[in-house]
């Protein structure tokens, strides 16, 4: 997102001249004013896409200019967040009446017994996936139908789920008869890997030209599948979309209504043909009753049944954990978890209510079984051993996230953070800690490897940014991990060949990603790196990235994982040997330390060895101080010759291996192997 202090904001009022002497006066009258109490006393239409952190910047940044004229047919206008639409047509002044030809909207007309809203009291007692659709977006359905219904074509982006319910409704809403483009069901042509066969496309572009040119003025032609009969997944404009684009600019005054997946993108010449363009995203807050009353969605989309099964149910609280998916699916999700708790081997059956709790967890399993790359981790912090200052820190950012909802709007944007950079040298847990703090956060859980982002095709890295994000925002409240984040997020370069600006391009849609954070749809983004100096400035602002330093465990850090994965691999240590074990383990990091005790495990169980005792473990060190020690003498000779190569030669053999066993006299121990009993011969 380019940030709006450095470029210039069209309108479309239909007050221009006001709107007009408004921004003139307005840092003399009111210094402090903000672009979103600007439109709150003179709505009007962008002809840029605006949200809510836009709508608190001061009129000191940004450079407003206002049409005189309406614009031009097919250019896009948005309706700025929070601006009501009926303020559209009627804000004129009383000594200014609108002009005409003016950009405006009217108010949509409803009757009250023609819609679906949210019962007036208490929890519907059943709900079907239609019902949730029309409740869940019922100001976006007035609002589309009303753009229709005032002669503006009108373009949606939403999930496929939603298409079916929503067009008809839509289209009926606006009072216009509608031309739905739809083969007969005995047409079953195979479908290509990009979308409809050729067969099926040619009869549906048939049928598209045949609307669009014969159907009266007063209807709307409805197109479900825009994306797919575009014939392709990015912003190129390929053969179908050429053919497409001819068919729907050639009567540009038929008023359209059409669909769009967030996943496919449509190229610019074919979305330019709309009016308006509405995005369903995620779900609201809140929806409005048959006594235009509001009420938390959980209340409104959750039956009477599944939240009495749920003991502590909370229609507020269960927001953040659904917000980011759209109603059909929200629905699946609670059906699966009220299923799951009522079958004859669930809660029931054992005589414990299931809880609130319970529900979210089950919501987390849900969305984790129906992503491709989601998983539901389960690694409280307390496994992992040492780092109390890490924790502490983490702890308190967590404590912000986690309360963002509660938060007045004006300080989400500054006090909420967009993610964390896990840096320091390999094998310190930094994926772990990451795990961790998506199980604090009750969350979803996506590892990437930063190489996987990259693609030899231009675009293609954005596009694997952005489908992320998407991925992410459905399964809300979800974490996304960049492993080897310098690898997509190193410093941008003026340098103009190829690699250079791929990698610009993706630092820039990284960058595009978290300014556009909502706190409603919580996603967190973690990066993991070993050279926190690659990584752009620009990411390691406050605002958007907190550096988190996970270093070399010290002495205590290393007893407390050592004491972690005896426990966890089932070996007996006792505690004077966790701590010559700290002692011995000096400069080697948590996996290393966890080596020790999956190698003596496995030895047991596979290798005949029997128990591991102080002996075997104080090998099994050695034998790790050894492969460092030839990682140093590989190095050596790589970087200084052999003059260094034989000094860590030298070095090398004065430390082959370390005794934790009192019991092996100096005679039997290794030359130069380090006793680390008390000194009397026993261990402790």
């Amino acid at each position: 997102m380019v940030p709006l202090s450095k470029r210039r904001l069209v309108f479309a009022s239909t007050t221009p001249q006001a709107l007009r002497d408004r921004c003139l006066m307005a840092p003399v009258d009111d210094p402090d004013l903000t672009l979103g109490q600007l439109l709150e006393e003179f709505p009007a239409l962008s002809l840029t896409e605006l949200v809510d952190d836009h709508l608190r910047l001061p009129l000191s940044r940004v450079l407003i200019d206002v049409l005189d004229h309406p614009p031009a047919p097919g250019t896009p206008l948005y309706l700025p967040p929070g601006v009501p639409l009926g303020a559209l047509s009627g804000g004129a002044a009383d000594d200014e009446p609108a002009g005409a030809g003016e950009a405006s909207a009217p108010d949509p007309v409803q009757k009250p017994q023609d819609r679906t809203v949210a019962p007036a009291n208490g929890h519907p007692k059943r709900l079907s996936e239609r019902e949730a659709v029309l409740i869940a977006h019922d100001v976006e359905i007035s609002r589309a139908a009303a753009y229709l219904e005032s002669g503006l074509s009108v373009l949606i982006r939403c999930e496929k789920l939603l298409v079916e319910h929503l067009a008809a409704e839509i289209a009926g809403r606006s009072g216009r008869p509608q031309q739905t483009v739809r083969l007969a069901e005995s047409l079953t042509d195979a479908a290509a890997p990009g979308g409809f066969g050729p067969g099926r496309r040619a009869e549906l572009l048939a049928l598209l030209h045949t609307a669009v040119t014969d159907a009266p003025p007063e209807d709307v032609v409805v197109v479900p599948h825009l994306d797919l009969l575009a014939g392709g997944s990015d912003a190129a404009l390929t053969a179908e979309a050429r053919e497409l684009t001819d068919v729907l600019y050639e009567r540009s005054e038929r008023v359209l209504l059409a669909f769009t997946d967030p996943s496919l993108v449509v190229p610019e010449v074919l979305a330019g043909r709309f009016g308006v363009r509405l995005a369903l995203d995620i779900l609201p807050r809140e929806v409005v009753t048959a006594d235009s009353e509001r009420v938390p969605l959980g209340q409104a989309l959750i039956t009477e049944a599944e939240a009495e099964l749920f003991s502590g149910f909370d229609p507020a609280g269960l927001y953040k954990y659904v917000a980011g998916m759209n109603a059909v699916r929200l629905r699946h999700a609670v059906r699966f978890a009220y299923h799951h708790h009522t079958a004859p081997d669930g809660d029931q059956e054992s005589g414990r209510r299931p809880t609130f709790a319970d529900l979210l967890q089950e919501l987390r399993i849900f969305k984790a079984r129906t992503s491709s790359a989601f998983e539901v981790p389960d690694v409280p912090l307390s496994a992992i051993g040492g780092y109390k200052e890490v924790k502490d820190e983490l702890q308190r950012a967590l404590d912000i996230v986690g309360g963002a909802a509660d938060l007045p709007e004006h300080l989400r944007h500054d006090l909420v953070p967009r993610g964390f950079i896990f840096h320091g040298p390999p094998g310190t847990g930094k994926t772990l800690f990451a795990k961790a703090v998506a199980s604090k956060l009750g969350a979803t859980i996506l590892v990437v490897s930063g190489p996987e982002i990259t693609d030899m095709y231009v675009g293609e890295s954005e596009r694997k940014v952005r489908d992320l994000f998407a991925e992410a925002r459905r399964n809300a409240p979800a974490v996304i991990v960049f492993d080897e984040f310098d690898s997509i997020a190193a410093q941008r370069t003026g340098r103009d060949d190829g690699g250079s600006r791929a990698g610009n391009a993706v630092v820039a849609q990284l960058l595009t990603e978290l300014d556009g954070f909502r706190p409603e749809v919580p996603v967190l983004i973690i990066g993991t790196t070993n050279r926190i100096d690659l990584i752009d400035d620009a990411l390691l602002r406050p605002s958007r990235f907190r550096p988190i330093k996970i270093d070399l465990p010290d002495h205590s850090a290393r007893t407390a994982i050592a004491e972690v994965h005896a426990k966890h691999f089932g070996v007996a240590v006792r505690p004077g040997l966790l701590k010559r074990i700290a002692t011995a383990t000096d400069g080697m990091n948590g996996d290393e330390i966890r080596s020790v005790f999956r190698d003596a495990r496995a030895e047991q169980l596979v290798g005949g060895r029997g128990v591991p005792g102080a002996r075997r473990l104080g090998e099994l060190v050695g034998e790790l101080r050894r492969a460092r020690q030839q990682r140093d003498l590989d190095r050596a000779q790589q970087q200084t010759g052999r003059s260094a190569a034989a000094n860590a030669a030298q070095r090398s053999q004065r430390a082959a291996m370390i005794v934790l066993a009192g019991r092996q006299s100096a005679r039997t121990a290794p030359a130069g192997a380090a006793s680390l009993d008390r000194g009397d011969g026993t261990t402790p």
